[in-house]
């Protein structure tokens, strides 16, 4: 099992690009090895185009600002990194395999709207897709509801926790829990599975015209993992 966890920054690139850089993300994902990717501030119609691009499924839960969203897709195809967040947003779980079951947790309404995805796989393995709030003290109360309300869901499944949790030492209410893979804000963590090696940070630069960019301001980090059970 090979799971990867990335931030997309609402499609923008760093230096901007000053374009819609959908198909970019696209292909840039569907190259890559996983079979599960946890994707926060994704723009609310791209999850449908990346898991077709990446011979994947697709679940989708947004977050905020997603108010008028027609209107805010066509101010954030034509001038990207001037709308930035304002584009509206989404989480998403994409898996190269059947998804079984797909729900949404409301965490927090105020002061912005957060969100986390439950998912079970066709082999039973669970997986919770988090994006938290910038705020130490907002992020750690909503990891600590989301540890509750997962353990509960998932039972006694393999079970995977991944995203931008806005912490950089975030904690596991439950001692069976192992963080695999980290960098600045962004985790993996597991029960039931171990890592079979060393987490991943993913190369996400692409020539652009007669430069190159880097594709977010997140590195996509993986890990590949095995089963312990």
């Amino acid at each position: 099992m090979r799971v990867l966890t990335w931030n997309l920054f609402h499609g923008r690139s760093i230096p901007p690009s000053g374009r819609a850089l959908t198909g970019e993300f696209a292909a840039l994902l569907a190259g890559w090895e996983w079979d599960a990717a946890l994707l926060q501030e994704v723009p609310p119609w791209w999850p449908p185009l990346l898991a077709r691009v990446a011979g994947a499924e697709q679940r989708t839960a947004l977050t905020s600002r997603n108010l008028g969203l027609t209107l805010r897709r066509a101010l954030a195809e034509r001038w990207p990194d001037l709308v930035k967040s304002n584009g509206g947003g989404c989480n998403a779980i994409l898996a190269r395999s059947a998804i079984a079951e797909h729900r949404t947790i409301r965490l927090r309404r105020w002061p912005e709207r957060r969100v986390a995805q439950l998912a079970r796989l066709r082999d039973g393995t669970c997986l919770v897709n988090f994006h938290g709030s910038a705020r130490v003290r907002l992020a750690e109360d909503e990891l600590d509801r989301l540890w509750e309300r997962a353990l509960t869901w998932a039972g006694d499944a393999p079970l995977i926790v991944g995203g931008d949790l806005n912490l950089r030492s975030p904690r596991a209410t439950n001692g069976d829990i192992v963080d695999v893979a980290h960098r600045d804000v962004d985790h993996l963590f597991v029960r039931g599975y171990e890592p079979c090696s060393s987490a991943d940070l993913l190369d996400r630069c692409i020539p652009l015209e007669e430069d190159r960019v880097e594709l977010s301001d997140h590195v996509p980090l993986a890990v590949s993992l095995r089963d312990v059970g």
